[in-house]
This record gives C-alpha cells, structure tokens and sequence, in this order.
C-alpha cells in the first residue's frame, strides 16, 4: 500500500510557479519576435514589386525579340501574348507601348493595380506621363502607400533608347 501512495504523489503535475515562468518565457519570446514578423510586409510588397519589373522586362524583351525575328517584311504592329495584345510603339525599335495590355502580358494584371497612361495625381499614387505606366500591388490599392511602392514602365521615346524600368521603394515604403 505505501507503494501505491507515492506513485499518486509523483504524478502530481506542474506546479503554479513552473507554470507561471513558462507563460512568462513565452511572453518574453513573443514580444522580442512579433516586431520581427510584422515587418515582414513591406519586404514581401518590395520583393513583389522587383518581380513585377522583372516579368515587364522580360515580357518586353520577347516582343522586342519577336519584332527582330519578323520575316514578313512588314514591320508589326501588334502581337498576341498569353490573350492580350501588346501594340509597338511608333518609333520602329520593337518594345511595347506603356498599356494595360502589356501588363496583362507579363502576368501582372490580376495581382498588380495597372495605373495610366497619362494619370494625375491622387491621395494613393502619383501621375502618369502618355509613354508610362505604374504597377502598385493591389494590397495597397487606394491607400498613401501607392505614393511611394510602384513601378514604373516608360516605353522608349526614340529608336535606339530602350524601355526605362523604375523601382524607387524600400520596404518601409511598402507597408
């Protein structure tokens, strides 16, 4: 029987100071890592956004491909990609004009707030020129954010520029 007495009594369970330090433990963990994870955000928004830039350029490098390729001996104008059509600008060199059509192109549209060409300011992005647009992740849509977490796509002015890719942000900006 005294056998049986002390195998009740070790299986007693946690005591309220062990149980109080190890809340108090977590606590502290949480504290110091939550200011971490929070922000995460604007990271993820600027690492969006050079994504962004990448498929605009490469959607623009293959039109322009495509366009030095052609062997019709008529120069395109226009040229289907992944159900939208990107349209050349008029200068002869081969990249797209700044329309939602490219954007759509490069996989962004659904993703990605397509702001322009030829857009004014606002409270939640800046304006437009006719040769750009501004891509803003559509978690920031409408909000001041978008002033500053863009990018911009600005199509060649003449034959031998090229298209112009603008990143400005930094993570804060983002958020």
């Amino acid at each position: 029987m005294n056998k049986s007495n002390m195998k009740n009594n070790a299986q007693a369970g946690f005591t309220l100071i062990e149980l109080i330090v190890v809340i108090v433990i977590l606590g502290i963990l949480a504290a110091t890592a939550l200011p971490k994870f929070s922000s995460l955000g604007g990271d993820a928004r600027l690492a969006s956004l050079q994504a962004a830039k990448g498929a605009l350029s490469a959607t623009a490098a293959m039109a322009k491909g495509k366009y030095l390729v052609n062997s019709t001996g008529t120069a395109l104008t226009t040229l289907p990609v992944e159900g939208a059509t990107i349209t050349y600008t008029t200068v002869g060199n081969g990249y797209p004009q700044a329309n939602a059509e490219l954007a759509k192109a490069a996989g962004l549209s659904e993703d990605y707030l397509v702001i322009g060409p030829s857009s004014a300011n606002t409270s939640s992005h800046v304006s437009t020129a006719a040769d750009e647009i501004m891509i803003i992740p559509m978690s920031l849509k409408g909000s001041p954010s978008g002033l500053k977490c863009f990018v911009k796509y600005k199509a060649p002015a003449a034959k031998a520029d090229a298209p112009v890719y603008t990143v400005t942000a930094t993570a804060t900006d983002c958020e």
